[in-house]
C-alpha cells in the first residue's frame, strides 16, 4: 500500500508547528494559560509520547511477539472502534476528550529543544510507516496501545496518528495565542 499520503501529511505537520512555533523561548513554549491547560511543549510531548507506543506495536508484529485481541477477528468492532476514535481525534476540537494515563506529557517543564526533538521523531515516524507497507498490505488489525480491547486496522492507527497530531496542532495554537 502506498504510504505517501501519511508521510506528506506528517511533513506538514511538522512544517506547521516548526512555522509556528519555532521562533518561541522555551519559557513561551512552557508557558501555561492555567493548570487544566497543557503548554505548547507538553502537546509536542504527548504527541511523541502516543506515536512511540506504537513504534513498539510495530516492533512487537515484526517480531513475530504480537498477538491481536480476540476481539479483532471481528471486523465489525475494528471497522467502528478505528471510524470511532479517528472522529475524536480530528482537529476541530468540538469535544474534548481526556487522555488515557500512558499518554499523558511530562509534567515539568520540557527541554528547550523539544521542536527539534520533534522533528527528528516525525523523521522516524514516516520511515516506521513506509516499512509497514507489506503490513497495511495483509490488512494487520492492532490494538490500542493503550487499551487492548480498543482495535482497528493499522491503516487506521496511521490516520488517527495523522488526525491526532492536527489536533494538539490547533491546541497548541490556542495556547500561543494567549502568550
Amino acid at each position: 500500500m502506498d504510504t505517501q499520503k501519511w508521510t506528506t501529511q506528517i511533513d506538514r505537520n511538522t512544517e506547521a508547528f516548526l512555522r509556528e512555533f519555532g521562533q518561541l523561548t522555551p519559557a513561551q513554549l512552557n508557558s501555561k494559560p492555567n493548570a487544566q491547560t497543557w503548554s505548547i511543549a507538553q502537546n509536542v510531548d504527548h504527541i511523541m509520547t502516543i506515536n512511540a507506543t506504537y513504534f513498539e506495536v510495530i516492533k512487537q508484529i515484526r517480531a513475530k511477539q504480537y498477538s491481536t485481541p480476540w476481539i479483532g477477528n471481528f471486523s465489525m468492532f475494528t471497522n467502528f472502534l478505528g471510524k470511532f476514535i479517528l472522529k475524536s481525534v480530528q482537529p476541530d476540537r468540538k469535544n474534548k476528550i481526556k487522555t488515557f494515563p500512558v499518554w499523558e506529557p511530562a509534567s515539568s517543564e520540557l527541554d528547550e529543544d523539544i521542536l527539534e526533538q520533534f522533528k527528528q521523531h516525525q523523521e522516524e515516524l514516516k520511515k516506521m510507516i513506509e516499512r509497514s507497507s507489506d503490513l497495511l498490505d495483509k490488512g494487520v488489525i492492532i490494538s490500542s496501545p493503550a487499551n487492548r480491547m480498543i482495535v482497528y486496522k493499522l491503516e487506521a492507527a496511521f490516520d488517527i496518528i495523522v488526525a491526532h497530531e492536527q489536533r494538539h496542532f490547533e491546541q497548541a495554537k490556542e495556547v500561543s495565542a494567549n502568550l
